[in-house]
Order: structure tokens, then sequence, then C-alpha cells
């Protein structure tokens, strides 16, 4: 009878493949299935110079807007503005807009931290688009506000004249008031005698204030050049302009803010021009960033 001779090569193949190191007694004779290792995302160069100034920039401004948040709510706070009687009159409190600039800043810039540091496209996009409604807006008010420029000295005097009405009652509003009189050596909003419209200086007044001016409208307000003379400017408003120039400012804070506006044109312009670019460039480094991550998530 003939033998069957079986080579090497086809008993090799019966065999099947040799058994590994791992492979256990129940586990013999099959084909081990190797799993590749989770690659993680290369680290370049490009990656240190877009992540991390992206990453300090907005922590700085973090930082900031959770000052202006506390610096807002401190002020609410020290007025008592959460007080059940002047609850009311909260939304027209100065200090609101520090609160909500604050509030604003710092969650913005919070998600851009974040977003880049542990590199979340979704943050970063919220982020990137927020910046973009930013800098819309920005542009949008300065054509605006171009577009209005004769119109802006009528609000400018709307908005003195409310405050003047509310000197006594606000302290924000006061500190505003004798900060712009004494820097712009001004007294109300076209001259002094606007400081009628306050129910305490008015002349019609029963108080010792009656017919006066804050002491922030006197040209030497110092008794003596050491003690602060709240009542230098009483009766000032029944003197003529001859005799009153000589105790207080006579001109107005309006045409004080024109001649300031017209001197610093350059100086304002070019601050405008530089925290738009800051935007932008911080805007394009953000979609650079995100363009990376993704396309690093694509080849793995």
């Amino acid at each position: 009878s003939s033998q069957t001779v079986s080579s090497p090569l086809s008993s090799t193949e019966e065999k099947g493949p040799e058994p590994g190191p791992n492979d256990g007694p129940g586990n013999q004779g099959r084909t081990r299935e190797v799993e590749p290792r989770a690659r993680s995302r290369p680290f370049s160069l490009r990656d240190c110079l877009l992540k991390y100034p992206l990453f300090f920039s907005n922590l700085l401004f973090t930082v900031l807007g959770l000052v202006v948040l506390a610096l807002g709510l401190w002020g609410l706070i020290n007025k008592e503005s959460f007080a059940q009687e002047k609850i009311g009159q909260i939304s027209t409190d100065p200090m609101l807009v520090f609160v909500m600039l604050g509030l604003v800043l710092s969650t913005l810039c919070l998600s851009g931290c974040v977003g880049a540091l542990r590199e979340n496209c979704c943050l970063l996009q919220v982020f990137s688009a927020t910046v973009l409604l930013l800098v819309a807006a920005q542009v949008l008010a300065a054509i605006v506000a171009y577009s209005l420029q004769g119109q802006i000295e009528g609000y400018l005097r709307s908005g003195m004249l409310a405050a003047m009405v509310r000197y006594q009652d606000d302290l924000d509003l006061r500190f505003i008031t004798d900060e712009i009189q004494i820097g712009l050596q001004c007294c109300g909003a076209d001259n002094y005698r606007d400081w009628e419209v306050n129910m305490y200086y008015n002349c019609s007044a029963p108080g010792v204030l009656s017919c006066g001016v804050p002491a922030t409208c006197c040209v030497d307000p110092l008794e003596n050049g050491t003690v602060w003379n709240s009542q230098c400017g009483v009766g000032s408003q029944q003197l003529d302009e001859f005799s009153a120039q000589s105790v207080i400012f006579l001109g107005g804070c309006l045409g004080g803010m024109s001649r300031w506006i017209e001197q610093h044109t350059g100086l304002i312009g070019a601050v405008g021009i530089v925290l738009l670019g800051v935007q932008i460039i911080t805007l394009f480094i953000t979609t650079r960033l995100m363009d990376n991550i993704q396309c690093s998530k694509a080849t793995r």
C-alpha cells in the first residue's frame, strides 16, 4: 500500500500558528489581534506659540474681570443697593455696569483660558464666536458714533444734567461729577448756573446750599491751602460772571470735554485701534489652534 508522505510545509500549515508567550492553554491556536496604541497629540513649537500665549493672556484678563466684578459688587453692597427700599433703583446704578462688565469679561476669558489649556474645541468655538461678535459690535459702535457725532453733545448734556439732579443722592454720580469738574476745571453742563436743576442748590431751596454750587467748582477749594472748604461755592449763582470768576469756574464741562477730545483725538484713535487689533490677533490665534487640534484628531 502506498504511504502518504506529508511535506514539512503542509505539516507546518496543519499545526497552525505558534503560541505566544502570553497565550494561555485556552488561547493556543488562536490568532492574536494586536490593538494599536492610542497616539497622543504631537507637541510642536507651533502649538507652543499658539496655545500658551492664548492661555496666559486669557488668564490675565480673567483675573482683571474678577477684580472689576468684585469692585462692582463691593460698590453695590457698600451703598446697600440690595436693600428693599433701594432695589427698585438698582437698574440705574453705575456700579451695575462694573458688575456686568466684570461678569462678561471673566466668563469669556475663562472659557478661552480653559479651552486653550485643555484643547477643548467647544470652549474655543464659544470664545472665538463671542470675540467676533464683540469686534463687530465695536466697529458698528464706531460707525454709529461717527455718523451721530453732531448729536453726541446733546446726549452728554442730558446725561450730565441727570447726574447733577441726583448729585446729593447717589455717591457714584457725585464722585464722577466731581472728578470731571476738578479734572476739566469746569462747573455745570454749560455754565455754573446749571446747578439750579439740583433741588438742594436751587435758589428756592431752604437749606444752606441754596443758590450755591459744589466745592469742586471752586477755583481754590482749600481754606488756607490745607483744609477743604465745602462751603466755598455757597451763593455763587447769585453773583455776576465778573464777581464769580474769582471764586468758581464759569465754563461748563461740555465745552471742556469737547476740547479734551479734540486734543486727544490721536491718542483715543490709537488706543481703539490697538484694542481692536489685539482682539483680531486673539481671534486669529484661536482659529489656528482649533485647526491644529482638529487636524491632529483626524490623523489619529
